[in-house]
């Protein structure tokens, strides 16, 4: 697949975590305390999921969800937080990534960071529904972009890279730089990485619709560069 978009400089020549979303050293599977009791549902958040372990539900990329009896999902959710290695994103860093947004009203794919019950910056979150939108947003301090290009919409592969600086945190898609919050994250802000595909419930996206009971969407790489020292 093809390497990232022209974007930020890399503040070094050889990151320090590639993700290998099959490596449990690196990644557990099914399981997250940004979910009530570590999962597996979140309804009052909006959502149909039900964390499921199964790795073909994220351990080769491609991250799915399916329909289950009880009208929940069986979602697929990765995240470094209590696996091995522990791997944090932390103040200096700039994550690079590439996915392919999916196709089915309800999905609501995102890659975020999460710590103590907060620590929230979303690289993105997308609703097929907005099909040209991008939603970015810095949750420790309270900033978001609602980002719109024709070059995304369902199916679509998107290069992104995010700059976590103390002052400000800086958005690129597709090589371009598209938002910088002027807040930042602060000088000692660390946070354990998600990658996860949601299902909407209805309140604030549409659910899926009916006879839908399949969908999904690719990471194709994630890669984080560390601070200059």
């Amino acid at each position: 697949m093809s390497s990232a978009a022209p974007g930020p400089s890399r503040t070094s020549r050889t990151p320090r975590f590639t993700a290998d979303f099959s490596s449990p050293e690196q990644w557990v599977a099914g399981r997250s305390w940004a979910y009530p009791g570590g999962g597996p549902t979140n309804p009052g958040d909006n959502k149909l999921d039900h964390l499921v372990p199964d790795p073909e539900y994220g351990r080769g990329g491609t991250f799915r969800a399916t329909l289950r009896s009880d009208g929940r999902w069986n979602v697929g959710l990765l995240t470094t937080e209590g696996s091995p290695e522990e791997f944090a994103v932390r103040t200096g860093d700039v994550l690079e990534t590439r996915v392919q947004l999916p196709a089915e009203s309800g999905a609501w794919p995102a890659i975020w960071t999460w710590l103590d019950g907060g620590n929230e910056i979303d690289i993105f979150e997308y609703h097929p529904d907005n099909p040209h939108l991008l939603e970015l947003s810095n949750r420790v301090r309270g900033c978001e972009r609602y980002y719109t290009d024709e070059a995304i919409g369902p199916g679509a592969w998107v290069e992104l890279a995010v700059e976590f600086r103390p002052r400000t945190v800086i958005w690129w898609v597709n090589g371009r730089r598209v938002f910088a919050d002027g807040r930042g994250v602060g000088r000692d802000w660390q946070a354990f990485l998600i990658v996860n595909l949601s299902v909407c419930a209805g309140r604030y996206h549409p659910a899926p619709d009916p006879g839908v009971t399949a969908m999904s969407y690719r990471v194709d790489y994630l890669r984080v560069y560390g601070a200059r020292h």
